[in-house]
């Protein structure tokens, strides 16, 4: 269980896969460099970031899913951790901004659906709406995807939102973090952040 959480009323959680760049993302929004591990499931605490100011914190939970080399009852463990700290929290975080790898997440979606099981993805979107908290799809690495529509739409439809993916764009985000390209993310945020009477937060994305 995460006990590192810093004292502060409203949050932005960054959630997802291990490896689909939520750490480089982190990095993008809030300027500063955080440990990454070079291999998958290596974070396995969050890594906070709040400004001494604002009574705000983003918070990038560890990844969950598969990850080379490590067990599965400790996949589950970390999985079970980030669900856990969103279900507590929930009264103040503001949204939860799912990163997806653009380039593999439709393969890994269709790969892992079926009668008895739900993509980590697609579960973890509906949940943060159970908990009342807004989802925000970072569609990461899209620098490397050639039919950027289509790609799109195909997630929309995997995720239970209508296509053409253009109708969601306070939901479903197009972005390049490697790059710095991550205006329709922060776009989609403000929006939220509007919505939730927090405009005094916009100067941070």
């Amino acid at each position: 269980m995460f006990e590192s959480r810093p004292d502060r009323d409203a949050e932005v959680v960054l959630v997802g896969r291990s490896n689909v760049g939520k750490s480089t993302l982190m990095r993008e929004i809030t300027g500063h460099t955080f440990d990454t591990g070079q291999r998958p499931g290596v974070t396995r605490s969050p890594n906070h970031f709040d400004w001494a100011s604002a009574d705000f914190v983003i918070s990038d939970l560890p990844g969950f899913g598969y990850m080379k080399g490590v067990p599965a009852d400790v996949r589950e463990e970390i999985k079970t951790d980030v669900v856990q700290y969103v279900e507590r929290h929930a009264e103040h975080i503001l949204l939860g901004i799912l990163v997806v790898d653009g380039k593999s997440v439709i393969d890994i979606i269709d790969r892992h659906s079926g009668p008895d099981e739900i993509p980590h993805d697609v579960e973890m979107f509906h949940f943060l709406r159970e908990v009342g908290v807004e989802p925000v799809v970072a569609v990461n690495k899209m620098d490397k995807v050639d039919d950027k529509d289509e790609r799109l739409n195909e997630l929309c439809d995997r995720l239970g939102l209508h296509p053409p993916w253009q109708q969601w764009q306070e939901t479903i985000a197009p972005i390049t973090a490697k790059r710095g390209s991550i205006e329709p993310l922060n776009e989609a945020v403000r929006h939220h952040l509007h919505e939730a009477q927090r405009d005094d937060l916009f100067q941070f994305f």
